[in-house]
């Protein structure tokens, strides 16, 4: 399969930031669609995979015609997983021009500063932001805080029988603290006790010392609200201490990334509040081997959902039979039992969100 082009000469306006190099947008009639994602930093491996998960769902739509009669075009807007890369970089992809829609970001405390630049620009996104505060600034495929704190709270309460907990958390993004009072409520509220609440700052070589003060508690269980470098760290911590504590980690360090860096045995011993696996979808064996025989490789965790936002933000154009924001939103507001890799897809118009979520 050929693959589509990410970025084209000929362009006037360069995007900050690109893992490719400088990235330029052609004037022409190509449709093109932003993929904003952290291709650079200690989130570029999970980027990566969400590019080509775009880039697959834009050379199937091309190989059936294209929309509307135009080649779709991917073109990678790296924020690497921070807003003070991010907003600059949706800043210049958006004065070229030429977007007509976005896919991404990923991270809630990038999205909380770039989706309302694409809405008030009249660009579309189909983020994979969970913060609920990005609820309305477009649409997700992928759970929100609301959706995600039920789960990861069954999971310690009914699934582990803690009564005891501690969490760890991301002090600085948005999602994990949000994550963190959620689930500290739904603790409360279920008789269990949090017994330590701590907050870490991301990018530490070892977090050893964090651990250990949260052991001190003897909590049942330690969560880990943190992103995967952060989350594997944590377990592999938990690993090499013996704690006698179980090891939870939250749906943000659900990536290949966690597995890669912890090892399988530590993986293994702090499980991940996650959604289904690109090859755990119901009927997606077909989509895994097109993805593999594609890119050579086994797709990404968030794969799936930048393939089925393409797609999905595509069936809002092709229902439209435009590209403008009002027209597009008129169409996937109404979407229930839309289907892709993923599933079923229903939206609530009120928040743009999916419900159920997967």
């Amino acid at each position: 399969m050929k693959t589509t082009r990410i970025a084209v000469a000929l362009a006037t306006v360069a995007l900050a930031g690109s893992a490719l190099g400088t990235t330029t947008i052609a004037h022409d009639d190509n449709l093109h669609i932003g993929l904003e994602a952290p291709l650079t930093g200690s989130l570029a491996e999970l980027g990566d995979g969400m590019l080509k998960g775009a880039q697959l769902a834009a050379d199937q739509l091309n190989e059936a015609g294209g929309v509307l009669g135009r080649t779709v075009e991917i073109v990678p807007i790296d924020d690497g997983g921070d807003k003070t890369i991010g907003v600059p970089a949706v800043q210049a992809a958006i004065a070229t021009g030429v977007l007509e829609g976005v896919v991404g970001p990923y991270n809630s405390g990038v999205g909380i500063k770039t989706l309302p630049l694409y809405l008030d620009a009249g660009i579309l996104p189909v983020h994979l932001t969970s913060d609920d505060s990005t609820s309305g600034l477009g649409y997700t495929l992928q759970p929100k805080t609301y959706q995600i704190a039920p789960v990861a709270a069954q999971a310690l309460t009914t699934w582990i029988g803690a009564t005891k907990v501690g969490i760890i958390y991301d002090g600085t993004q948005n999602y994990s603290v949000g994550i963190a009072q959620s689930l500290q409520q739904l603790l409360a509220d279920a008789g269990v006790t949090v017994v330590a609440y701590e907050a870490i700052q991301p990018g530490l070589a070892d977090y050893a010392d964090v651990v250990a003060t949260v052991e001190g508690f003897e909590p049942d269980v330690i969560y880990a609200d943190v992103y995967a470098p952060e989350g594997a760290l944590i377990a592999k911590a938990m690993h090499e201490s013996a704690s006698e504590a179980a090891c939870l980690a939250d749906y943000s360090s659900f990536d290949d990334t966690y597995i890669t860096n912890a090892g399988i045995e530590v993986a293994m011993s702090c499980p991940v509040v996650g959604v289904p696996a690109p090859g755990d979808f119901l009927g997606s064996q077909s989509y895994v081997q097109v993805y593999t025989d594609a890119f050579g490789e086994a797709p990404g965790a968030w794969s799936p959902y930048t393939y089925d936002s393409v797609r999905f933000l595509v069936a809002g154009i092709n229902g439209a039979k435009a590209t403008d924001l009002a027209s597009v939103k008129a169409v996937l507001d109404q979407v229930k039992g839309w289907t892709g890799w993923t599933g079923d897809v229903a939206i609530d118009p009120a928040t743009g969100d999916r419900n159920p979520a997967t």
